[in-house]
């Protein structure tokens, strides 16, 4: 066996051989046995009285070698050896057991067995010498007859017990080495372990916050879905529905211009105003076409009509369409006829999105002019429109094709245009899978470009490809995964001072996990560490609250408060016109913190309750603890005003529920008096504030950003069906029904 202390401690260096000695003990009760063996053949046989004495030598042996394994066991062990040849030599000599030199073998083999290799070769070296010394007994030289089988067996035992030893000493060394390399290979796997259960459960709470990340992020995708769609509806809704009442008035206004006559004599006056109507309603109709463009476009309703048509009749057609701008400021057009370049795309988006281009350039231009030109470059077409213009400078560019943006954005600025054509434009180009952009230095003009694939691309599946990132591929699990779901738990922030809403929710509300702050600016910190469903706030005064939270930065949008007003014991005493208040059952270490809270240096104790054992209970309760209280007790709240007048006790321990005059009057009066008004009074009640039918006056909820309207008809909905007195007919029904 190896030793355990070295097992346990680990230790490098251990003297494993010793371990394969036999110990003390063994050796003991095999002395013990074989004597006891000579003493029975003694008794039975009836032997000489030296067997019986020799078996005493055989105790007295095996008591010496205990007694200094001890103390000594080392020199017990050669005691063991020298003890059992001097015994095999007094067989010889003294009981003349025939062939009793042959047992020389024994101490050598006992020898091997405690002491180890060089124990069996100094007992055998010396039970060869006592062997030479007793051959010589009957003349002057050795007895080889005598001595020579002994001896060959002395040496043969020698032999092999050292072969064996030495085999046994090596798979000892071999069984060693490996169980010391097999329990740092246990402790690395369990520190291993630890490390990867630790890793576990961080990766199940990180998996927990993304699952919580994914399903807010997923709300509030449907929430910004829905917001732009009632957008882009309203958009296009109002621009069809203004272009009905604009179409009569550029209607009206054209025929009166055009045919003055047919209404009789207009003054010219007025055919100048209504040419002022005329050209203000038809940019007003542009822009209601520009409105409506960018909506069908968001929608995702603007349809492309593609075909195959030449690039160089779109240019054509657009600069045709703005020369007269450029003529009446003096500047010049230069169009790149790209002959025999076919483009696949919506010839009228494509010409909208050129003539665009020239018009912004030929109106921030003054001197010079507008050059286009068309390559080809992998497949694709670029066509590009550079001004000698002002230029525009870089902090401009990065918001130059954000709807409704203007490089002068002022009320006053020189130019004229809505900031809707280049965001329609670079939204025609991505249309077609093309793609536009800028470059520009103020002072040297600028070059608008835009690129579009001259072969149709490849279908991709419309509602799809706008979430996908390019290059992005999808890989299908293959394996079941080794982590187990998480449990997903609506997860709410409690904000209030005390306790009593935390211990509402957790009373009734299964699996919904529970964070609880005490300030505003902590439930910010709380709500942006992890995301919730609702930030719920107890506070007294709901007004404050409501207040507090509109003029909070940092709640998340969207994310509901709720507002209400649980009271906690604190808030019971205040109202109560009391110190404290216990809720029963009250044990001992909460009176007695409470009265040390309350008035620590108090020796007389008015205990007002209507039932005697409670009475009983408290007095046992203040008088156990040493401190001398003096306990006054008084059954109804009389009494105790009686009581309070003449002893004038430190404290009072007063219960709610007694007949006649309770407790509620009992605080009432004495807070209306000023001589008793100081006396602390410490509310011992089974009524529990936080437990009541009604717990609060009113609910109040909040969010940031607002609510919408359906939002809103929800909550209208959701608060009549549960706060109603009245059921609905079929859920009445349903009711009684069953």
């Amino acid at each position: 066996m190896f030793a355990k202390g070295d097992l346990v401690t680990g230790a490098h260096t251990v003297d494993f051989e010793t371990e394969l000695h036999v110990p003390a003990q063994t050796v003991v009760v095999s002395l013990f046995i074989l004597g006891a063996v000579m003493t029975i053949m003694a008794l039975l046989l009836s032997l000489d009285i030296k067997f019986a004495f020799f078996a005493v030598l055989l105790y007295g042996l095996a008591g010496l070698v205990w007694g200094l394994d001890q103390s000594h066991p080392r020199l017990a062990h050669w005691s063991t050896v020298i003890g059992l040849t001097i015994l095999v030599a007094l067989a010889d000599t003294w009981l003349a057991v025939p062939g009793a030199l042959a047992m020389l073998a024994i101490p050598v083999a006992v020898g091997a067995a405690v002491i180890g290799p060089g124990g069996a070769v100094v007992a055998g070296a010396g039970a060869s010498v006592l062997l030479a010394a007793l051959a010589r007994r009957a003349g002057t030289g050795i007895d080889l007859a005598v001595a020579g089988v002994p001896l060959a067996l002395i040496w043969a035992t020698v032999g092999i017990l050292a072969a064996i030893y030495e085999r046994e000493a090596y798979l000892a060394g071999w069984s060693w080495q490996q169980f010391r390399r097999a329990q740092a290979l246990l402790e690395e796997t369990r520190d291993r372990r630890a490390e990867l259960h630790q890793a576990l459960q961080e990766l199940a709470a990180a998996n927990l916050q993304l699952t919580r990340l994914n399903q807010q992020a997923q709300a509030l995708r449907q929430m910004a879905e829905e917001a732009r769609r009632t957008k882009e509806e309203f958009v296009a809704n109002v621009s069809h529905e203004l272009r009905t009442p604009l179409n009569m008035i550029v209607g009206f206004s054209e025929m009166i211009l055009e045919a003055p006559d047919s209404y009789g004599h207009i003054p010219p006056a007025l055919l100048a105003d209504l040419a002022v109507i005329q050209r203000n309603s038809q940019h007003l109709s542009s822009l209601i076409d520009d409105v409506l463009d960018l909506s069908q476009i968001e929608a995702g309703r603007a349809a492309l009509v593609k075909e195959r048509v030449e690039l160089g009749e779109i240019i054509e057609a657009a600069a045709i369409a703005v020369r007269p701008l450029y003529e009446t400021k003096g500047l010049w057009l230069e169009t790149d006829r790209a002959e025999g370049v076919q483009l696949y795309c919506d010839r009228t988006r494509i010409r909208e999105v050129l003539l665009n281009l020239l018009i912004n350039a030929g109106r921030f231009t003054e001197q010079g002019g507008v050059r286009v030109q068309a390559r080809q470059q992998a497949g694709d077409i670029i066509v590009s429109v550079t001004d000698t213009g002002p230029g525009i400078a870089a902090e401009d560019q990065k918001e130059l094709f954000q709807p409704f943006h203007q490089v002068d954005s002022s009320i006053r600025r020189r130019y004229g245009g809505t900031g809707l054509g280049l965001n329609i434009s670079k939204s025609f180009v991505e249309m077609h899978g093309g793609a536009m952009w800028v470059e520009s230095e103020r002072g040297h003009g600028a070059t608008f470009s835009f690129r579009l694939p001259q072969e149709p691309p490849a279908p991709i599946a419309g509602g799809v490809a706008r979430w996908l990132t390019p290059g992005w591929e999808h890989v299908q699990r293959t394996q079941r995964p080794l982590l187990p779901a998480p449990v997903v738990k609506a997860r709410m922030v409690v904000l209030e001072r005390g306790k009593s809403l935390q211990k509402l929710l957790s009373r009734h509300l299964d699996g919904v996990e529970i964070a609880t702050v005490a300030g505003y600016e902590e439930a910010i910190e709380e709500l942006a560490r992890t995301p919730a469903q609702a930030l719920l706030v107890n506070e007294p005064s709901i007004g404050n609250a409501l207040e507090r939270l509109n003029n909070l930065a940092g709640l998340p949008q969207g994310m509901p408060a709720i507002v209400c007003s649980v009271p906690d014991a604190g808030d019971a005493a205040g109202a109560l016109g009391a110190e404290g208040y216990l809720v029963k059952p009250i044990s001992r270490e909460a009176l007695l913190e409470a009265l040390d809270r309350l008035c620590p240096h108090a020796k007389t104790v008015l205990i007002v309750d209507d039932e005697p054992d409670a009475q009983r209970l408290f007095r046992r309760m203040l008088v156990s603890t040493g401190r001398g209280y003096h306990v006054l007790r008084a059954m109804d709240g009389r009494h105790a005003l009686n009581i309070l007048r003449e002893k004038r006790p430190d404290v009072m321990l007063v219960d709610l529920v007694m007949p006649e005059m309770d407790g509620f009057k009992l605080l009432a009066a004495k807070s209306a008096d000023p001589e008793l008004r100081n006396i602390p009074a410490l509310v011992t009640s089974a009524r529990d504030p936080a437990g009541q039918p009604i717990v609060t006056s009113a609910v109040a909820i909040t969010q940031q950003g607002g609510l919408s309207v359906q939002q809103l008809l929800d909550s209208i909905e959701a608060l009549t069906r549960l706060l109603s007195p009245e059921k609905p007919v079929g859920e009445a029904h349903s009711n009684s029904g069953s």
